[in-house]
Order: structure tokens, then C-alpha cells, then sequence
């Protein structure tokens, strides 16, 4: 078994998400395969087939999930340590090449939410500032090329 590192937040979501899943999703499924079943012949059922199909994907998700909450590490926040990029600081960067300034949290990727700001650290960009301190400009390499960035605040 593979050990995963998340937050308490993150662990806390992938816990909500398979309960969800078990618990609402699973009960309907099992509902709309009896329903089909009940129609009649089977095997020319394109509702069965498709609920079939369903339930298969939802048990895989949720063996998906079982796995990774029994993997999970949660990382303590409070230890971490700004002096320098690393999992779970917030970094704030400027481009150098155009000056426009982002924000994103180093995260696991099982945790990777671009829309909220949470980018994983096995991404070129959370690769390139790793390690780095406040005032450091950093060659990253993305497809793109290279790219500057200069590091202007590390929190949590």
C-alpha cells in the first residue's frame, strides 16, 4: 500500500466524498439495476446494461478511495516552515517575463485544485520553486520553455 500525504482538510473532503458514494450513490444504482431487472428480459436491456456499467465504475471509485484514505498521512501544518518553498506553503511569484503575480499553495496530488489556488508539487512550475527562499528568481522549465519567476512571499 502506497503511503499518500494530504491535509486534514484534504483527507477530510476524500472521506466526505466516499461516504457520498457509498451511501447515496451505491443505494441508487442497486435501485435503478432492480428496476431494469424488473422490466424484463436482460439481455436486451439497454437500462440494465447502462446501470451495470454504472456500478462498476462506482465500486472501482470507491476501492479508488478506500485506498487512498488507507495510505493517508496527514501532514501536521503547524510544523511547516516558511523559510523556504515546500509542501503546503502558500507561494506568492511574479513573472518576471511579464510581471503578473500568483498564488498557489504546494499541495499532494491528490489534493492538486487549480481553481482553488492548489497546485501539486509534482507540477514543473511547484518542481522549480521547491526549496527556494523569498527574493530567489527561479528558472522554471514548463512545455512552453523557461520561465522566471521571482519569489515574493512564502506563508502558510
Amino acid at each position: 500500500m502506497a503511503i499518500i500525504y494530504m491535509t486534514q482538510e484534504g483527507y477530510n473532503k476524500k472521506m466526505e466524498e466516499l461516504a457520498h458514494l457509498e451511501n447515496v450513490e451505491r443505494p441508487d444504482v442497486i435501485r435503478a439495476i432492480s428496476e431494469a431487472r424488473d422490466k424484463g428480459d436482460l439481455s436486451e436491456n439497454a437500462e440494465y446494461d447502462a446501470a451495470k456499467e454504472r456500478q462498476g465504475l462506482l465500486e472501482a471509485k470507491i476501492a479508488q478511495l478506500r485506498a487512498i484514505v488507507a495510505g493517508a498521512r496527514i501532514i501536521d501544518e503547524s510544523k511547516v516552515n516558511t523559510d523556504e518553498v515546500q509542501l503546503l506553503t502558500r507561494v506568492t511569484i511574479k513573472n518576471v517575463g511579464n510581471g503578473a503575480q500568483m498564488t498557489y499553495t504546494l499541495v499532494t496530488e491528490t489534493e492538486s485544485n487549480l481553481r482553488e489556488g492548489k497546485i501539486s508539487i509534482t507540477t514543473p512550475i511547484a518542481k522549480g520553486l521547491l526549496g527556494h527562499k523569498v527574493g530567489d528568481v527561479v528558472d522554471v522549465k514548463v512545455p512552453a520553455g523557461v520561465m522566471k519567476f521571482e519569489i515574493l512571499n512564502i506563508a502558510v
